[in-house]
């Protein structure tokens, strides 16, 4: 697998979240015992199976912090009220 997980030129134009995310994909991977470059050494469908796992916990991680983020604005939004 060539380019499983794109190195990190970060984008001005990038979506809020996108580095956030590889880091959290990047978090994941290590705690397997990976990193981005190691992937290229290992079966085709294990890259797979790990880059599957590590976006469902980064989607996770995301949606905590969107939760946390609209919670404190709608408890701002409310006490200047």
């Amino acid at each position: 697998m060539n380019e499983t997980f794109p190195a990190g030129d970060e984008s001005v134009t990038e979506e809020p979240h996108a580095r956030l995310e590889r880091i959290f994909i990047e978090a994941y991977l290590c705690a397997r015992g990976h990193t981005r470059q190691s992937l290229h050494r290992l079966p085709e469908e294990e890259v797979r199976r790990l880059m599957i796992e590590a976006s469902v916990y980064a989607s996770a991680r995301l949606a905590e912090i969107e939760t946390r983020e609209r919670f404190l604005h709608e408890l701002h939004g409310a006490s200047q009220t």
